[in-house]
């Protein structure tokens, strides 16, 4: 149980922060970045579900506790200790919601810009957050040890996205699709 009676410290005055062992870091560490971005990401999917209702609004609930999890994961270095950690469990969760709402869409025959409905443009701002929280957590894992799961719940997490805008836009119906050359 979370329980915060005081929302300012004064801690971060001077451009440190703690990490969830203690440690002090500067607020410009990579790791504070990545699970900065994360996030961000959740506010994002906080926006997107002012426009989801049923199925969507379900699932993006789900994610938006699942981000705090990663964020929680994030938050602590190394990446092997009893801490909250993000699992292959929530991953393939995600696979299977993905490969059920992808079973539904059109076949693409062009690469998808975001747009269409409010909905589907909300989440492809949302994948985009979603692959630089995932850049940051790979550069992260290039220089400290973190939770492999951390990296692929991202990766899938952008998929699910990208399938989850296509979804929203009439099952591809209104996708709005890239022609190549067009204002050449």
């Amino acid at each position: 149980m979370v329980t915060l009676t005081k929302i300012y410290t004064r801690g971060g005055d001077r451009g440190r922060t703690s990490l969830g062992d203690g440690t002090r870091v500067a607020k410009s560490d990579l790791r504070v970045e990545a699970y900065g971005t994360v996030d961000e990401l959740n506010a994002a999917l906080g926006v997107v579900r002012l426009h989801a209702d049923g199925t969507l609004d379900a699932r993006l609930s789900r994610i938006q506790n699942d981000l705090f999890d990663l964020g929680a994961d994030l938050c602590r270095p190394g990446g092997t200790d009893t801490g909250l950690r993000v699992s292959d469990e929530q991953v393939a969760r995600l696979e299977q919601e993905i490969d059920e709402a992808n079973a539904e869409l059109r076949p693409l025959n062009s690469f998808v810009l975001p747009g269409g409905t409010p909905a589907a443009a909300h989440l492809h701002v949302a994948r985009t957050i979603c692959r630089r929280a995932e850049r940051l957590a790979v550069a992260l894992a290039d220089v400290q040890e973190i939770n492999e799961a951390a990296i692929r719940y991202l990766n899938r997490l952008s998929d699910h996205l990208f399938v989850m805008a296509r979804h929203v836009n009439d099952c591809g119906a209104l996708d709005v699709l890239w022609v190549p050359g067009a204002n050449r």
